[in-house]
């Protein structure tokens, strides 16, 4: 889940970067190589999977690769449209005998390199969450084979689960001291992101998208503990594992006491 951060990360400065500057050419490289830092660490995840001798290759776990390929792909292909972008500026800057301006060939340059730009946010938009539910995924299989984590999640409660969940998926964020969540079916508040960062789980890092001040990420701690909750049975209530002839007993209308013969006569 390291990768689903990365991606958060990147997709945060894309989205801040500007090509509207004396050198944008500076810009793209710097994107450039986190792009292509993201394609080295997803392929970094695959040879893990390879050195693994007890690794069963499932037809779960061969999905699993597959979508750790193919996000090593999607950052590959963002990292060459930067590339592409960078050479489509510089060669018109070389090119042209004149100062950059309103000339038509300048313009279309530019549209040329901010549609290549802008192709890299489609790219890598669901990166984060992609990553997430595969690690999901992997977890899952691998406690269906036996092979659960060591580690234990602690007792979190029901909003705490799915604020990490959201937090991996890069979802939330601090904007103006209040979190703001990306998802509207539900709201979180800022005591709750307090407690999972007394507890060592999410830390706040400088955001550079223009409407968010701070991002919420997962620490090495809380990637633990969210790995550990993957496909983890949460104990059932006593009533719900109570025999159904027994709650419709429980649950008959008492027969008509004294009372009741009474008030019916």
């Amino acid at each position: 889940m390291a990768l689903a951060a990365d991606f958060t990360r990147f997709n945060d400065a894309h989205l801040r970067a500007e090509l509207y500057r004396r050198d944008p050419t500076t810009v793209l490289r710097q994107q450039t190589d986190t792009a292509q830092h993201l394609a080295r660490s997803a392929l970094s995840i695959m040879e893990t999977f390879s050195r693994q001798p007890s690794m069963y290759c499932s037809p779960v776990i061969r999905t699993v690769l597959a979508r750790v390929r193919q996000l090593a792909h999607l950052a590959t292909d963002a990292a060459d449209h930067l590339i592409d972008a960078a050479d489509i500026l510089n060669d018109t800057r070389e090119g042209l005998p004149i100062e950059l301006g309103d000339d038509f060939l300048v313009v279309l340059t530019d549209q040329q390199a901010h549609r290549r730009f802008d192709l890299v946010a489609s790219l890598t938009a669901l990166g984060a969450p992609d990553a997430v539910a595969t690690a999901e995924t992997y977890v899952a299989e691998r406690r269906h084979h036996g092979f659960c984590p060591a580690h234990q999640p602690p007792s979190l409660s029901a909003t705490q689960n799915t604020i990490l969940r959201a937090v991996a998926n890069g979802d939330v964020a601090i904007t103006g001291g209040k979190a703001d969540l990306r998802s509207k079916d539900f709201r979180v508040g800022i005591t709750t992101i307090r407690s999972l960062e007394s507890r060592g789980l999410v830390v706040r890092e400088d955001c550079p998208d223009w409407f968010c001040d701070e991002r919420v990420h997962l620490t090495a701690t809380g990637r633990r503990d969210l790995a550990a909750s993957f496909a983890r049975h949460r104990p059932t209530s006593a009533l719900a594992t109570t025999h159904p002839a027994a709650l419709q007993a429980n649950s008959a209308p008492a027969p008509p006491g004294p009372a009741h013969l009474s008030t019916a006569r």
